[in-house]
């Protein structure tokens, strides 16, 4: 079986058990996605739907955003972690929406990569959660797993998406990544997986290519 075709079989099993994977963040538009996924980072997606909520209520557009202090947002979103860089960029970024993009959330990659607090993969995911626009937003974990199944070396990150996106078809990218996002968590974990009772790993990975 060819890595392409081992692809295509995962995707078919992924399409069986989450036909339509609901996005994990809770969020009304655009820039409250944006500001979930900035406050992800190093943080579940549970506690952070738990802080978002409080956030908003003061501030859910970056106008509001933007005439609190650092130090009110920092305080709302401390249990999310990295709290003084991340309410550092929330503030700075509303800023620069405010002041370049008349609030708006602007649709481009190269440009949503240029906001303080914002790298490659949240960029990716805004991309798709909010404007529909194909991408293959790759985190650490499904990192993991595309290594675990033989779908790519695991040199880093980038590799990884680029791996991905030659090996499944263009219009399946938005959904597959949080397809595989969810199998991870349920099937596929970084701890305690077991080979032989995983869907996936059991068929289709290559004992030599598994990571615990």
């Amino acid at each position: 079986m060819t890595k392409k075709e081992k692809a295509l079989k995962i995707a078919e099993l992924l399409d069986q058990l989450y036909p339509a994977p609901p996005i994990p963040l809770d969020h009304q538009d655009a820039y409250t996605l944006l500001i979930a996924v900035l406050l992800s980072a190093q943080c579940t997606d549970e506690r952070v739907n738990k802080i978002t909520p409080i956030l908003f209520e003061r501030a859910n557009n970056p106008f509001d955003m933007m005439a609190l202090t650092v130090d009110e947002i920092q305080d709302i979103i401390r249990p999310c972690g990295l709290a003084p860089q991340k309410s550092k960029a929330i503030h700075q970024l509303s800023r620069i929406m405010v002041e370049q993009f008349d609030g708006q959330v602007p649709c481009s990659l190269q440009v949503l990569e240029t906001f303080p607090g914002v790298g490659h993969k949240t960029a990716s995911v805004v991309l798709v959660q909010a404007f529909g626009i194909p991408a293959f937003p790759v985190d650490t974990h499904i990192h993991r797993l595309a290594y675990r199944w033989g779908l790519s070396p695991g040199k880093n990150v980038r590799q990884t998406e680029k791996d991905l996106k030659s090996l499944f078809p263009r219009d399946s990218w938005n959904k597959l990544h949080l397809q595989i996002i969810y199998f991870g968590r349920e099937y596929c974990p970084a701890r305690g997986h077991q080979f032989s009772e995983c869907p996936v790993c059991s068929k289709y990975a290559r004992r030599s290519l598994y990571k615990v």
